[in-house]
């Protein structure tokens, strides 16, 4: 039956107090003390070395707990974080919703007006476009470095399934989000990266960050972004600050709360962050990211999945190709960063070395 406007208005109401209510209690609740032994930190650190780690930084209650730059690492040395790019990007768009530039139930038509009248694209929102539940194709030749334009290339990507009915992770939503943000900023005459700098790299004390960019000066949303460990981890502070770093506000909490939603399609996903709320509901299967990646997205399956059972289920995590990490569990007040050089690594199977478990 459909429901009376008043009953409309409730709905809404709830949809809207919900995050914030469930941000209130997770910030009232005080930290829990990890079993971060010594052991279990010189156990987590073999086990990365041994699989071509490069750096493994862990901070609880913002100490520094172990600091390594095996393999040829390095402290000063910024190396790739691939997929990490885009929670940055995520959170410029964050910004800019509360600066009145966009909004993130709003059509990416209103900006794209290429996509207006199209079939399935001109529907599109700007949060579909970041969990990627838009149903555009991935478009994985948008990170060769032979493409000049990424941000054309992008506008032109195809609508391979319904909007809300797949997961179709890659780079096209990335370089569609930069135009929009291009346009959107045009009349301040910043760039995206310009803006990213500004508003999320400069507060956080980051310094100059490199990152791939085009022809045309655009970055690689996707993938993009080269980070020393404590460059990454200073990123990590925010997560756990929820959009707040030191007494810098940087995105409200309420607004922050959006990144740690997963969509129906995939509840393992927020917007450019990745969940393990599933780890404590029945039936939920442990699952490494990258392996269910490298799947079409069509045999992809990110339901009852989690990252790992034995972790909290606050944890959250970037991710990055080659297994580059960067995992927070606010419950614990820890940033872990690790990276490493393309070579097998498990997720569950450090957690459970660095907590105990």
């Amino acid at each position: 039956m459909p429901l009376n406007a008043a009953g409309r208005r409730l709905r809404l109401a709830a949809a809207n107090i919900l995050p914030a209510l469930w941000l209130l209690l997770a910030l009232a609740a005080p930290p829990v003390h990890a079993d971060l032994t010594r052991q279990a930190l010189h156990e987590a650190a073999d086990y990365s070395a041994g699989r071509r780690g490069c750096s493994l930084l862990v901070i609880e209650h913002g100490k520094t707990l172990l600091e390594e730059y095996p393999n040829g690492g390095d402290a000063h040395l910024a190396h790739q974080i691939y997929s990490g790019t885009k929670a940055f990007f995520t959170l410029a768009v964050l910004v800019a919703a509360q600066e009145g530039l966009l909004l993130l139930d709003e059509p990416v038509a209103n900006t794209i007006t290429e996509w207006r009248g199209t079939s399935r694209r001109g529907d599109i929102t700007l949060r579909e476009l970041m969990n990627f539940s838009d149903g555009l194709d991935p478009v994985f030749h948008l990170h060769s470095d032979r493409v000049t334009d990424r941000n054309a290339l992008a506008l032109r990507t195809a609508s391979v399934a319904p909007i809300g009915t797949a997961f179709t992770y890659g780079p096209s939503h990335g370089q569609v989000l930069c135009e929009v943000l291009r346009r959107k900023l045009a009349a301040r005459s910043e760039t995206p990266f310009g803006y990213v700098q500004h508003k999320l790299l400069n507060p956080l004390g980051m310094g100059t960050v490199t990152y791939r960019a085009d022809a045309q000066g655009m970055p690689l949303v996707a993938s993009g972004f080269f980070l020393t460990a404590r460059q990454w981890s200073r990123f990590g502070a925010l997560m756990l600050g929820r959009g707040t770093i030191g007494r810098r506000e940087i995105v409200p909490p309420k607004a922050f709360a959006a990144c740690w939603q997963g969509s129906r399609i995939n509840p393992m996903f927020g917007l450019g962050f990745w969940l393990n709320s599933g780890a404590t509901r029945k039936g939920s299967r442990e699952s490494d990211i990258e392996d269910m990646l490298e799947k079409k997205w069509q045999d992809q399956d990110w339901h009852l999945r989690c990252i790992c059972r034995s972790a909290p289920a606050d944890l959250v995590a970037v991710v990055g190709s080659g297994y580059q990490r960067l995992f927070v569990i606010p419950s614990l007040d820890l940033v872990v960063v690790r990276q490493g050089t393309n070579a097998h690594f498990s997720d569950a199977e450090f957690l459970r070395k660095l907590l105990n478990r």
